[in-house]
């Protein structure tokens, strides 16, 4: 099975994750989430995959999520507005994300993360 890490190279999270795949012996694709935003269709997918509602694909402590208000607007916006936002910067969306075959992590959560990779 490979593995997609979706990544922000500064962010000290995305540091602490790609630090323990490689420790695990973890084969792994790197992806820059600004470089290679994922689009709103794969954005879709990994929702559908994860089982979580859209908005924890929201970074919301991130800057940019508070500087665009995000917290008051997106209650008014659609689910696919919602996928464009995101898919239109990768500073807004939560990282890093793992995706494998048949499952999508966000964030990192190492028992979480264990699990899933049968470790």
């Amino acid at each position: 099975m490979r593995i997609l890490f979706i990544q922000y190279p500064k962010c000290s999270t995305c540091i602490k994750a790609k630090k323990w795949l490689l420790q695990n012996h973890i084969d792994f694709d790197d992806r820059h989430i600004v470089e290679q935003t994922p689009t709103a269709e794969e954005l879709k997918k990994y929702a559908v995959q994860s089982g979580l509602p859209l908005k924890k694909f929201f970074n919301t402590s991130g800057m940019k999520y508070k500087a665009l208000n995000l917290k008051e607007k997106l209650p008014q916006m659609t689910e696919e507005e919602q996928y464009e936002l995101l898919a239109g910067d990768g500073m807004l969306i939560k990282r890093p994300i793992l995706v494998g075959d048949d499952f999508v992590l966000v964030g990192f959560k190492e028992a979480e993360w264990k699990e899933k990779l049968g470790l």
